[in-house]
């Protein structure tokens, strides 16, 4: 499973020895059809939770409305004393998008949207810094083609708060935005989209988004197991989170955009909701609009030919062609979903009344898809619809060929979100790719063969290279993944665009060279925020070999810079713009509602016994830096009820967040930084001995 560099690119999705419980099915009935299904299941979601970085895991599929599998592996609570159960829930993350696009397409039914309508008809608010946002439809919504730039995040992850901050400022940080691309110009993976269509639902129903799912999905479908934050499910009920280097158990993960990924639920209630997709419930969506919904949206926009592969979106689904059930002849549906703890998988074989679904804490969606894949299949085999499994597939061992001149000057600088990438071709026709952000990751080989593309030694990944209509060059990469007990999956997007030459004014390469290798600090996140856990700092870093740009994005002015990348599915998805300022002669950077400090206006924590911290009036997170003297000694802080703070190493990582640890001491290490958050006003006191 482990590969480096160029190859984690392009899969680029975001991938304790417990024995399962191995829960009955809910409907005893249908069990015994399901019991080779049974047993493969718990034994691969086993796999998971020992081998696959899980630390827990929920699984149900059912059939024709009728849950036949059903069970759960790893641990729960870090005492071991509230065991996982089918009623423990987890965080589905963006597979909640299936929930906004089924109330759109309700509201769609009942006459009051029109999907190919501008959005600004049923949002009056809505507005941006570019004139094109008015050609935004619904549609381009849940297709992922409206032009957003991606992701407008800040304080939308938090532990245990249920703040709607995220949800509530949003049409106010989308005015301050532009484009990317011309809506329905192609379609690239945006959270925004849902998150806006979220507020369509609000304004077109007059409800509340979690009021509106209640009433017309969860209730009439007896998903009691579905809550959202603004529900306040118990943490008690929640699945344990764990992640390194903490070692305890975390708080519970709060995602405030919840149409875009703030859903609660269980593999059971999943499924439930899957049977407004296959027919088995009828009078929730018209079949027009279920059909509507596994259409072939993203064939509307730029899009590679066809291929074996995990993403072709419809409205909300990830993928209408699931790879590998076409290869058997049946259309699957799917949708992943990852935040930063939960992972999530939903895969729905409507013409086969089926569905799975797969919840965990840890691991990830591609690994949660592929147990639901598994699952579906041995159900399939054993209800006698397939006579085997197919192989698994493979691009063959290449034969290496001599690459044409035209092969040859496709070498140079490539661009992905937050990536360059440096592509050499030898006379001989051996392609070389390798990540500049990462250059102690070997890079990745491939030899040219006679049908134009390239092909990786063990046959698992063909990269070619395609000039579209928009006149840009990509890396047009095909790869199947083999995980060992779990099967295989399949991939097809262009990773990477060719970066063009930009030459900028010595003035502005000045303004940015001064920049060079300078930390930037993250003062505007709430005192729950999950993002103080994870080191939240950025550094700016220019190449010698991207003259002109950061990282992917185009510099252009002494304090601008914006990503021009237009590359369809993911590697183009959350396209970043900087944009520096200076007040009282400090400077900060702005990105997408997320404001940061440059590292000149971090001083040095007070080493004396006695001193305070008081957040100001602009709510802002104070940084400090932990100075020699201080050093091994212990720092105890009295804390305001709304506030915490967070100390990390000279490395970046997290030694103490209270809001986790409820610990308001710690001994503070060699080199590393410091930063209290709360509300503005609140006072820290903080004594060093």
């Amino acid at each position: 499973m482990r590969k480096t560099g160029f190859w984690m690119l392009a899969v680029a999705l975001v991938l304790t020895m417990l024995v399962p419980t191995g829960t009955t099915a809910t409907d005893q009935s249908h069990t015994h059809s399901f019991a080779k299904t049974q047993k493969v299941a718990a034994e691969k979601a086993k796999l998971l939770t020992d081998t696959y970085n899980t630390t827990s895991v929920q699984y149900a599929l059912i059939d024709h409305g009728k849950i036949v599998v059903s069970g759960q592996s790893g641990r729960n609570d870090e005492k071991g004393k509230k065991p996982l159960t089918a009623k423990t829930m987890y965080g589905t993350g963006s597979t909640s998008k299936m929930f906004v696009t089924a109330a759109v397409m309700k509201l769609v039914d009942e006459g009051k949207i029109d999907l190919d309508t501008p959005v600004v008809k049923y949002i009056p608010g809505f507005t941006m810094k570019d004139k094109r946002y008015k050609k935004i439809t619904p549609r381009m919504l849940l297709n992922h083609s409206s032009g957003l730039y991606g992701s407008t995040l800040a304080n939308a992850f938090l532990f245990e708060d249920n703040d709607t901050y995220a949800h509530d400022t949003f049409l106010e940080q989308l005015a301050d935005q532009k484009l990317k691309a011309d809506p329905g110009e192609y379609s690239v993976y945006s959270n925004d989209g849902f998150t806006l269509a979220e507020i369509l639902v609000e304004k077109v129903s007059g409800m509340d988004f979690t009021s509106y799912i209640h009433r017309y999905f969860t209730k009439p479908l007896g998903m009691s197991n579905t809550k959202t934050p603004l529900d306040r499910p118990n943490p008690s009920k929640m699945a344990g989170l764990y992640y390194p280097p903490y070692k305890g158990q975390l708080p519970n993960e709060s995602v405030n955009v919840i149409g875009t990924g703030g859903i609660y639920s269980t593999a059971e209630d999943m499924v439930r909701f899957s049977q407004i997709f296959t027919g088995q419930v009828k009078g929730i969506l018209s079949d027009e609009s279920v059909t509507a919904m596994g259409q072939e949206e993203y064939k509307k926009g730029m899009w590679p030919e066809d291929a074996d592969t995990s993403f072709g979106y419809g409205l909300g689904w990830d993928s209408v062609n699931l790879f590998p059930f076409g290869d058997y002849g049946i259309k699957a549906l799917s949708k992943g979903g990852d935040t930063v703890l939960y992972h999530a998988s939903l895969v729905v074989l409507p013409e086969q009344n089926m569905a799975a679904a797969v919840l965990s804490s840890g691991g990830a969606s591609t690994t949660d898809q592929l147990l639901a894949n598994e699952i579906l299949l041995h159900a399939l085999k054993e209800k006698g619809v397939i006579a085997d499994f197919k192989p698994e597939k493979s691009y063959g061992k290449p034969v290496q060929a001599d690459p044409p001149e035209e092969v040859l000057n496709q070498a140079g600088i490539y661009g992905a979100t937050n990536q360059t990438i440096q592509v050499e071709i030898s006379k001989d026709g051996e392609m070389s790719v390798s990540s500049l952000q990462m250059p102690d990751y070997p890079a990745e080989k491939y030899v040219y063969t006679a049908d134009g593309s390239f092909i990786s030694p063990d046959g698992s990944i063909k990269v070619s290279f395609v000039t579209e209509e928009n006149g840009r060059t990509y890396l047009w990469t095909r790869l199947y993944l083999s995980l060992p007990g779990l099967g295989q999956t399949a991939l097809s997007h262009y990773t990477a665009e060719k970066l063009e030459a930009h030459d900028i004014p010595e003035e502005t390469a000045a303004a940015w060279k001064e920049r060079d290798g300078k930390k930037y600090y993250l003062i505007n996140e709430k005192y729950t925020s999950v993002t103080y856990w994870l080191m939240p700092t950025l550094q700016l870093n220019l190449l010698e070999e991207v003259p002109g740009y950061v990282m992917d994005q185009k510099i252009t002015g002494p304090h601008t810079s914006v990503s021009e990348l237009q590359i369809p599915t993911m590697a183009g998805r959350d396209n970043q713009a900087y944009n520096f300022f200076k007040k009282n002669g400090i400077e900060y950077l702005e990105a997408f509602g997320s404001l940061f400090v440059r590292e000149e206006a971090v001083g040095p924590i007070d080493s004396g016994k006695k001193s305070s911290v008081t957040i100001p009036a602009s709510g802002h997170a104070k940084w400090f830096t932990v100075p020699e003297k201080a050093a091994g000694k212990r720092m105890k802080v009295k804390m305001p009820a709304k506030g915490s703070f967070a100390v990390y190493d000279e490395k970046g990582t997290c030694v103490n967040f209270s809001v986790i640890s409820g610990d308001h001491q710690v001994v503070l290490p060699e080199k590393g930084t410091l930063v209290f958050a709360g509300k503005a006003g609140s006072k820290m006191k903080v004594s060093v001995k």
